[in-house]
C-alpha cells in the first residue's frame, strides 16, 4: 500500500460529513514496539497438519493489561508477506490498535501449501492467530498477549483488513470464528469458480451458473507466483514442494483441465467453490465493509455488488466503495492508501469504521455505497470525487448492420457477422497480470478485421454518466454453433462483449479495458450478457459503440471455427440497456 501525505481540503471535509463520516479524533504519533513472532497453527479438515505462521506484532507501548486496547488481525495479498502491511501497523499502532500482520500459508515465511484462503487451512489458521490476540495461545517463544480487549474471557475486541488474497482470508476466517467483530475485505473475490471462469451469460435474470471462459493469462500468472513463493521460501518446508509445487495436488490439476478442456473439471470447480464465500455466505454475520476497484480484470465491481447485496439481503450490516483502483491498475491521489488516514478517501472510511466497530466511539461510517468518478476534479483527498447518487435505466437499440439508436421506432433490419480463428485469439484487451513486464502498457484495445461486430450511437448531446452493468440483448445466427455445443460444455460457443468510448476525432478507449466473456449454453435463444461494471463519463460529442467478439488475447477461446451473425429488426431489436445518472 503506497503511503501518501495530503491535506484534507475543505469540500473533501464537508462532503464526508455530509455523507455520515463524522472527523476523526487526533492523534498523537505515540511510540509502540515491533516484534516477529511464528505460531503453531493446526489446519486441515481433522486440524492435523501443522504449519509456521511468522507475522510482526504493532503494539502500543501503553498496552498493557491494565489498558488493553482492540486489535486488527491482516495479511498480504496473492505473493506478498506481512512486511507488505508495515505500513498499516505502525500507523494504526500509533492509533491505539495493537496490530498482527501475518504472512498467509504459503507466503512470505510461513509454511504449509497454498490453499486460496479455504476456511479449513487458511480460515483456521487466522482463527487460531485470534486465539493469540485473545490471550489463550501462546507464540512459539512461549509468550502469551494480554494486552488485547476483551468482550469476555477468551474473545478479544478484533477486525480483519487487507485486500485480494487479505480481503477473501477475512470471510474465511469470519465464517468460522465468530469472535470476529469487523472485517473490510478489499478488491477480493466471491466466487473463485466466476473469477478464473467468468460467464457473464444472464439466465432468468441472474449470471449464469454453467463453466465460463478461462482467464489464461490471470490462471497461469497466479500458478507461476504461487510456485515462485514456494521456491523462495522452500528450505522452511520443502515438503509443500513435493507433487504439486506449493499448491494442493487439485490446483494443479485445474491448470491442466484448463488447458485440455477449456475449463477446470467439476472436482477442481468444487474446490473453489468452497474456498469462496459464496459457498458460506449465510456465516457471515459481522459488519462488512466491502471495497472494490474500478480498474480490476480479475475482481470486477460484479463480484463485490454480488456479495453486498447478498449480505444485505441477509441483513448483515454491510456498506460498499468502489475505489478507484484494482489490480489492473488505476490508482489516484488521495485514494487507496489504508495508511493515510487523513488524506486518502479510502483510508479516512477505514479508520472511520475501526474506530466505530472496535473502539466504539460514534463515528459515523459514511454512505451504504460510493464510487469514485474519475470525471470530476480535485486536490487532496479523493472524497470530492466520490458519488452517491443511484442510477435509472436507458436502452439503445441496434439498427442495421453497425448503428445504435435512441428511439425503438428508428431500428431497422439488418444483420452483422463476424468469424473467428481455432484456439487463436485475434482480439486485444488487456494482460495486467503480466502488462509491465511485457511491455504491453501503452498498446490500445484492438480486434482484428472480420472477427467482431459493432454498433455505434450518434453523437452525445450531453454528458452520460454511467454506473453500474450495462446489459446486451441479442440474437445470434450460428448454425456451426447449434452442431458444436451439441457436444457439450467444450463445444458451446464463446463470445466477447464490450463497450468503447469514440471520441470526436475517431479515437477509441475500451472503459477500464474490460470486457464480459460468454459461454453461450444455446445460440438459438435469445442472448443477454451482462457487461463490465463501470464508472465512467461519456463526454459530450463522444459516441457509444458496444461490441462482440470472437476471442481475447486474455482469455482461452473457441476450440472450432464457429462464425456468427447478430440480427436485428424493428420487431425484435438487440438492446443496450444503461444505468446512467439523471
Amino acid at each position: 500500500m503506497p503511503r501518501r501525505r495530503a491535506v484534507l481540503s475543505t469540500a473533501a471535509a464537508a462532503l464526508i460529513a455530509a455523507g455520515g463520516v463524522s472527523a476523526l479524533p487526533a492523534h498523537a504519533a505515540d511510540a509502540y514496539t515491533v516484534r516477529t513472532l511464528h505460531f503453531d497453527v493446526a489446519v486441515g479438515p481433522k486440524h492435523d497438519q501443522h504449519c509456521d505462521v511468522v507475522g510482526d506484532l504493532y503494539l502500543p507501548s501503553g498496552a498493557s493489561a491494565a489498558h488493553r486496547v482492540p486489535a486488527i488481525l491482516t495479511t498480504n495479498g496473492f505473493g506478498g508477506s506481512k512486511d507488505d502491511q508495515a505500513g498499516f501497523g505502525k500507523t494504526y499502532a500509533q492509533r491505539g490498535y495493537a496490530v498482527l500482520s501475518y504472512s498467509g500459508l504459503g507466503f512470505g515465511g510461513s509454511g504449509c501449501r497454498i490453499t486460496l484462503d479455504h476456511p479449513d487451512w487458511d480460515g483456521a489458521a487466522a482463527s487460531q492467530l485470534v486465539d493469540y490476540l485473545a490471550g489463550k495461545k501462546a507464540a512459539k517463544d512461549g509468550t502469551r498477549l494480554d494486552a488485547v480487549r476483551l468482550d469476555k474471557a477468551g474473545d478479544p475486541r478484533v477486525g480483519m483488513v487487507g485486500g485480494s488474497y487479505g480481503g477473501q482470508i477475512q470471510f474465511a476466517a469470519a465464517g468460522v470464528d465468530r469472535r470476529i467483530d469487523t472485517i473490510v475485505p478489499m478488491v477480493t473475490w466471491r466466487d473463485l469458480r466466476y473469477s478464473l471462469a467468468p460467464n457473464n451469460q444472464v439466465v432468468d435474470g441472474k449470471l449464469s451458473t454453467d463453466p465460463g471462459v478461462t482467464k489464461l493469462v490471470w490462471a497461469l500468472g497466479f500458478f507461476g507466483e504461487g510456485v515462485s513463493a514456494g521456491l523462495t521460501n522452500g528450505k522452511a518446508d520443502p515438503g509443500r514442494l513435493l507433487g504439486c509445487p506449493n499448491f494442493p495436488t487439485i490446483l494443479c490439476q485445474a491448470v491442466g483441465e484448463s488447458l485440455i478442456f477449456g475449463v477446470p473439471q467439476q472436482a477442481s470447480m468444487a474446490y473453489m467453490k468452497a474456498a469462496s464465500v459464496a459457498s458460506y455466505m449465510p456465516k457471515i454475520k459481522v459488519p462488512t465493509l466491502i471495497v472494490q476497484g474500478e480498474t480490476d480484470s480479475l475482481f470486477d465491481l460484479q463480484e463485490g455488488t454480488a456479495t453486498y447485496k447478498q449480505l444485505a439481503a441477509q441483513r448483515t450490516p454491510v456498506k460498499m466503495i468502489w475505489q478507484s483502483s484494482g489490480h489492473s491498475g488505476g490508482q489516484v491521489p488521495g485514494d487507496g492508501d489504508l495508511a493515510d488516514v487523513s488524506g486518502s478517501y479510502t483510508g479516512q472510511r477505514v479508520a472511520a469504521w475501526f474506530d466505530h466497530y472496535l473502539m466504539g466511539r460514534s463515528t459515523g461510517t459514511g454512505p451504504a455505497f460510493a464510487y469514485f468518478r474519475p470525471w470530476v476534479q480535485y486536490q487532496g483527498s479523493a472524497a470530492p470525487a466520490y458519488g452517491t447518487a443511484a442510477a435509472r435505466t436507458r436502452s439503445l437499440y441496434l439498427s442495421g448492420k453497425d448503428k445504435l439508436v435512441a428511439d425503438r421506432k428508428a431500428v431497422a433490419a439488418g444483420a452483422a457477422s463476424y468469424g473467428n480463428l481455432p484456439w487463436i485469439p485475434t482480439s486485444f484487451s488487456e494482460v495486467s497480470a503480466v502488462q509491465g513486464a511485457l511491455g504491453l502498457d501503452d498498446v490500445p484495445p484492438a480486434d482484428a478485421p472480420g472477427t467482431s461486430v459493432a454498433w455505434t450511437g450518434a453523437p452525445l448531446a450531453a454528458d452520460t454518466d454511467v454506473v453500474g452493468s450495462p446489459t446486451l440483448k441479442v440474437r445470434l445466427d450460428s448454425p456451426a454453433a447449434v452442431r458444436s455445443q451439441r457436444s457439450g460444455v467444450n463445444g458451446r460457443l464463446i463470445l466477447f462483449a464490450k463497450l468503447y468510448d469514440v471520441a470526436p476525432d475517431g479515437s477509441i478507449s475500451l472503459v477500464h479495458r474490460l470486457v464480459s466473456p460468454a459461454r453461450v449454453d444455446d445460440v438459438r435463444k435469445p442472448l443477454t450478457v451482462q457487461l463490465p461494471s463501470i464508472v465512467h463519463r461519456f463526454a459530450k460529442g463522444h459516441r457509444l459503440r458496444v461490441a462482440i467478439a470472437a476471442s481475447d488475447l486474455s482469455y482461452l477461446g473457441n476450440r472450432g471455427v464457429l462464425p456468427v451473425t447478430v440480427r436485428t429488426g424493428p420487431a425484435d431489436p438487440g438492446v443496450l440497456t444503461l444505468p446512467t445518472l439523471g
